[in-house]
């Protein structure tokens, strides 16, 4: 049930969009008399647990008062990797001089780009369908929902009664308090995919995955960008070291960085002035629109909570370790709790609902393992807990190994960046990085592996392809197993040698 999402109604790919999505004139069916799970909000985590329970027989309903499909689908990970496949293409027609290929000046069509992404992200609806739903013997209901007691909430004047219900209606970006901007019209997360013309330039307000992501494609696509960052580097919660790659990629991108800068006012004068204070003194910036990618709010408000006894904090509703709300037949997931804001993570948490709802409480959310990864070029990927609570941990063990001794990094003519992992005395993952090319694909066995209780030296035993980047993580495990022969055990190894096979 997320906030109006802005579409191109004249445009042809985004009316089917809105036909997939939010079937304009359709009516609500006729509500059952009980359900055995509600679930407000159509994104990635009401759509998982609404297929999951009714695959399991249970009889669900779905609300939605936006498009479904939420933020995934028509304004975060759709139609963020379309553009961002465009900005990397743009790149590597730059950089293929380097690899002996000749692909002469790069001429970027915006409106191609953007044409591009919006026909993708129509092409994808369909799984997130109305139609769908209603196939999976799910009643879906658009439109506004409010609880009116702990078992029952009402949408366009229908009552549904439930023995369970799930919020899952997401977040939305917030600008913040800075003087001048709401009258400026930034753009947002929410709203920059809706663009039909490229920006000749762009102040980004925010350092997180978002605002880097969007700072990258933009530069690569042509236009002209500066980036402030309140922290001290990029991507605060990431390994400072794995960000000041990145922070080089964008450089190289010619983005302008400002890091400790503190935005403090934007004026409309012939385009936009940003200003700031960051380490160097005062900062200003014109440029032709502002990307504000600086903080989210979760969508709680309007939904009665207060008549089904559910609280809510400064992070959204407030839940326990089995995602039950102060209401214990109310659950809650994805954005709308605060935590990890990752359609993976959203997609983990429903599963987590559909077991504790429909059966026993048995699944803790704290037991789940959860990668994230910035797509940047390079991209940066990391599970375990973020680095700012990584460095205070004790007692941990840290390997690194840099792409550039990996054969596969050096042929593909793209050594940035480096595998790194933290292990604990007994050798169990507790944290790893990667930053380089396909990052975010290799880290899947990391995680594999720290969900499954498995030990870097287990991972060494396992024998990987060549040439690979993958075999960063077999070289960290033999960077670890060389440790444990110490001086002791080698003695008795080279004692067991001669007395088994004779002096040499």
């Amino acid at each position: 049930m997320s906030h109006d999402l802005p579409v191109l109604p004249a445009d042809p790919h985004d009316d089917r969009l809105v036909a997939h999505t939010h079937p304009v004139g359709r009516r609500n069916p006729p509500p059952a008399p009980r359900y055995h799970l509600v679930v407000v909000g159509g994104g990635p985590a009401g759509l998982v647990a609404a297929f999951g329970a009714a695959g399991l027989g249970a009889k669900v309903a779905i609300v939605e008062r936006g498009l479904l499909g939420g933020d995934c689908l028509v304004t975060g990970c759709v139609p963020s990797k379309a553009l961002l496949a465009s900005a990397h293409a743009a790149g590597a027609a730059r950089e293929a001089g380097g690899l002996g290929v000749g692909a002469g000046p790069v001429e970027v069509d915006f409106a191609a780009v953007m044409a591009r992404m919006r026909g993708l992200r129509a092409d994808i609806a369909p799984h997130d369908s109305v139609a769908r739903l209603e196939a999976a013997g799910i009643d879906v209901f658009l439109g506004d929902a409010r609880f009116t007691g702990r078992d029952s909430l009402e949408v366009e004047g229908a009552v549904l009664r439930f023995a369970r219900a799930l919020i899952a209606t997401g977040a939305r970006p917030v600008l913040p308090p800075i003087l001048g901007l709401a009258e400026v019209s930034p753009l947002t997360s929410h709203s920059v995919f809706s663009l039909t013309e490229r920006p000749a330039s762009v102040v980004v307000i925010g350092g997180g995955p978002v605002g880097v992501e969007l700072a990258q494609a933009f530069a690569r696509l042509g236009s002209h960008v500066t980036l402030f960052a309140s922290s001290p580097s990029l991507l605060p919660k990431d390994d400072p070291e794995a960000a000041a790659v990145v922070a080089a990629s964008l450089r190289r991108d010619a983005v302008t960085l400002h890091f400790g800068a503190t935005v403090t006012q934007v004026l409309r004068d012939d385009g936009v002035e940003v200003r700031a204070t960051g380490e160097d003194g005062p900062i200003a910036v014109r440029a032709e629109r502002v990307l504000v990618a600086a903080g989210r709010a979760p969508n709680v408000e309007g939904l009665g909570l207060e008549a089904a006894g559910i609280r809510t904090g400064e992070r959204g509703v407030i839940v326990d370790d089995f995602l039950r709300t102060t209401n214990p037949h109310v659950f809650a997931a994805g954005d709308v709790i605060g935590g990890a804001a990752f359609t993976h993570a959203a997609d983990a948490m429903a599963r987590v609902v559909v077991q504790n709802a429909l059966f026993v409480l048995t699944k803790r959310v704290s037991g789940l393992v959860i990668p994230w990864v910035t797509y940047t070029d390079p991209e940066l990927a990391h599970v375990g807990p973020a680095f700012p609570a990584l460095a205070r941990m004790p007692g941990l063990t840290t390997y690194t190994a840099p792409f550039a001794g990996l054969d596969r990094a050096i042929t593909d003519g793209d050594t940035r960046g480096f595998a790194r992992v933290h292990v604990d005395r007994r050798g169990r993952i507790v944290a790893a990085t990667a930053v380089g090319a396909g990052a975010g694909e290799s880290i899947a066995e990391v995680t594999l592996a720290m969900t499954q209780g498995l030990t870097l030296g287990q991972i060494g035993a396992t024998i990987h392809a060549y040439p690979t980047r993958a075999e960063a993580w077999k070289r960290l495990a033999d960077m670890h197993n060389r440790t444990r022969l110490t001086p002791t055990v080698a003695a008795w190894i080279r004692r067991w040698i001669r007395l088994w096979l004779g002096t040499a």
